[in-house]
């Protein structure tokens, strides 16, 4: 699972040419859609077809399945939906793949943009029956905006669902891209069989396994085969292809990169058919890392010093040693663990002698990395997200964007002989990005303000608060509903308004609070001459 060293010069981590053929080796994606789609589940199939694992799991599948990779924390399990994002490094063929699970619901949105700024492609799951989703939409628009290029998945194909047909009109009238299906499904929603290839005209005849615990054996059959064993079934599915053919929908290289069409893949997930064909997809078509501008615009080459961003902290993933691990995607050069670099945003040295290959809540130890790969800093206590670490050359990549909370709450210790766990929990979620924590004199640090996009993150702050840290918490919720960014000069003002309050957020930015769209309208027409900045919508683009 640990790529290759480079082969080593005088210069520390390789040759240029070392580093650029590392590089191109390199897919690096996340699994997005809407809830219930099946993003994990697709996720522990990849790694099963990987041979990374033995045996997959889904969080409610069969007796005797296990949870999945992916879904570690005991919330994820319980309901069975994913709530942070993960990653997973594992090799296939002659490629290393960086795969980032995301959270589905809208509420966790804002993890699933960090981890968007990470990749270089991504794979939308759709579900048969149901179609395009309100989060798919939004996820659409973002990848869009990123300039993401994405492969769509059709899953759970082997339950009733939409016309395949329909399905591909949806794509094309509602995303603006035009779906190039590679695949097209023998039998309709509910009865697969199989899949027409349509790159060579092949069938891929699937059988299933038991609960889909193990790889699907795969037969593939020439065309006179699959008619004589399929009969009217396969002709329907020759008619459908032609028919896409006929209509353009035929996938060109230069229109999947330039976001202006995706290809389209049938799948079951949770049987395993179908996942092959999508490790061979995106090995053949996805993205490798190219250079990636800084915060001027200016593009870092693949060749040059070592330079990464971290996008996501997490706690919380080692019960027994309480870690903090920080994802950082490599954007050039070569990570070697023990390598001291610098701290972008506070201009101080990091050392990287904890540097860990992640699969899921599992990891082990990683000697070097490259462009596109994500190695887990433990024990980053003094990373945040969004921090450029870099060796050689300075470089500062773009911020990461930090969305508009909707929901506050005031926490409080239920007991308060645990105030230094309190403390600890508190300053560890609000480093994550779990909520937005926020302070003032007024309220006093016993009685910090969680801001959220979406209600749920409560319940997760709650529950970690409790079991990771062993300070059980009340919340109390507030009455506001839109958050501005302002400055120290507005700031006296504002807290002399009605229904407004200005609080102060862990990076120091201040945060003017208003109950309603009208309080703020007034001020804003009354008052221009204060500060009053938008943050970026909750939405997802």
């Amino acid at each position: 699972m640990t790529a290759t060293a480079p082969t080593r010069t005088d210069t520390a981590g390789g040759t240029p040419a070392d580093v650029v053929a590392e590089a191109a080796r390199r897919r690096t994606f996340a699994v997005i859609s809407h809830p219930d789609a099946g993003k994990s589940t697709l996720t522990e199939a990849l790694a099963l077809h990987a041979r990374v694992i033995g045996q997959a799991g889904a969080v409610h599948g069969k007796a005797g399945r296990r949870g999945t990779v992916s879904d570690w924390m005991d919330m994820e399990r319980a309901r069975g939906i994913s709530i942070t994002s993960a990653a997973l490094q594992f090799s296939y063929r002659d490629t290393v793949i960086n795969l980032l699970d995301t959270p589905g619901h809208a509420d966790f949105s804002e993890d699933t943009y960090r981890v968007l700024t990470a990749v270089d492609a991504a794979v939308m799951l759709i579900d048969a029956a149901k179609g395009l989703e309100a989060q798919t939409m939004k996820l659409y628009a973002v990848c869009r905006h990123r300039g993401i290029p994405v492969i769509t998945v059709v899953n759970k194909w082997d339950r009733p669902g939409m016309d395949a047909l329909a399905l591909m009109d949806e794509v094309a009238d509602r995303t603006g891209l035009a779906p190039t299906p590679l695949t097209w499904p023998v039998g309709i929603a509910g009865d697969f069989r199989g899949v027409l290839d349509r790159r060579d005209g092949t069938y891929r005849h699937f059988t299933r396994t038991a609960g889909g615990a193990t790889i699907a054996p795969e037969q593939v059959f020439s065309a006179e085969e699959a008619l004589a064993r399929e009969g009217d079934t396969w002709l329907r599915a020759v008619e459908e292809s032609e028919l896409l053919a006929e209509t353009g929908a035929v996938h060109d290289q230069e229109l999947f990169l330039a976001h202006a069409s995706t290809p389209v893949l049938f799948a079951s997930a949770v049987s395993n058919f179908g996942v092959g064909q999508l490790l061979d997809v995106l090995v053949g078509l996805a993205p490798a890392p190219v250079d990636r501008p800084d915060e001027d615009g200016k593009p870092r080459p693949l060749d040059a010093p070592f330079s990464g961003f971290v996008f996501k902290v997490q706690a919380g993933m080692d019960a027994g040693h309480r870690d903090r691990l920080a994802y950082l995607r490599v954007c050039s050069g070569v990570f070697e663990r023990g390598m001291v670099v610098t701290n972008g945003r506070t201009g101080r040295p990091f050392a990287t002698k904890y540097a860990q290959q992640v699969l899921g809540r599992e990891r082990e130890t990683i000697e070097t990395a490259y462009p596109g790969d994500v190695v887990g800093l433990v024990n980053a206590a003094a990373l945040g997200v969004g921090d450029t670490l870099y060796a050689g050359d300075p470089v500062i990549y773009p911020p990461i964007t930090t969305f508009a909370p909707e929901h506050f709450a005031v926490a409080r210790a239920a007991d308060t002989s645990k105030y230094k766990q309190f403390r600890k929990g508190i300053e560890t979620l609000g480093g994550e990005g779990v909520v937005q924590v926020l302070v003032s004199e007024r309220r006093g640090d016993g009685a910090p303000v969680f801001a959220v996009v979406g209600p749920m993150q409560f319940e997760v702050a709650s529950h970690r608060m409790e079991h990771e840290f062993g300070a059980r918490i009340t919340l109390e919720p507030l009455p506001y509903k839109i958050a501005r960014i302002t400055d120290r000069k507005s700031a006296p003002e504002l807290a002399t308004a009605r229904d407004v309050e200005v609080l102060q957020r862990a990076d120091g930015e201040l945060l003017a609070l208003f109950t309603n769209k009208w309080a703020l309208q007034v001020l804003e027409r009354n008052k221009p001459h204060l500060t009053l900045t938008p943050m970026v919508a909750a939405e997802l683009g």
